[in-house]
């Protein structure tokens, strides 16, 4: 059993930060890439910014400068800075990760259950 689980949303003014939080637990042997997507209401999920094991990364265009992936290998956590936050950020923001179970088991994709994030005057 593997589960996800964020912490951090809330409601921010615009121009306000928040950090996200998403740790890993259970039955894990080795996690490969990490991500934050969103979804914003009526529109589909997308991928916001992701991470590898080994820390390099990419953002989407629109939270390029504004926003930061990090991760704690550690603690099997993956961390997301907001800063410069805009209504056009409101969404609810779900965690992604390549998780392997075992020494002969395959990554599998599992997901957290999602973190509002509202910014709003």
């Amino acid at each position: 059993q593997v589960q996800l689980v964020e912490s951090g949303g809330g409601l921010v003014q615009p121009g306000g930060s928040l950090r996200l939080s998403c740790a890993a637990s259970g039955s894990i042997f080795s996690i490969n890439a990490m991500r934050w997507y969103r979804q914003a209401p009526g529109k589909q999920r997308e991928l916001v910014t992701a991470i590898t094991s080994g820390g390099s990364t990419n953002y989407a265009d629109s939270v390029k400068g504004r926003f930061t992936i990090s991760r704690d290998n550690a603690k099997n956590t993956v961390y997301l800075q907001m800063n410069s936050l805009k209504p056009e950020d409101t969404a609810v923001y779900y965690c992604n990760a390549e998780i392997r179970r075992s020494l002969i088991g395959a990554y599998a994709n599992y997901w957290g259950q999602g973190t509002l994030v509202t910014v709003s005057s």
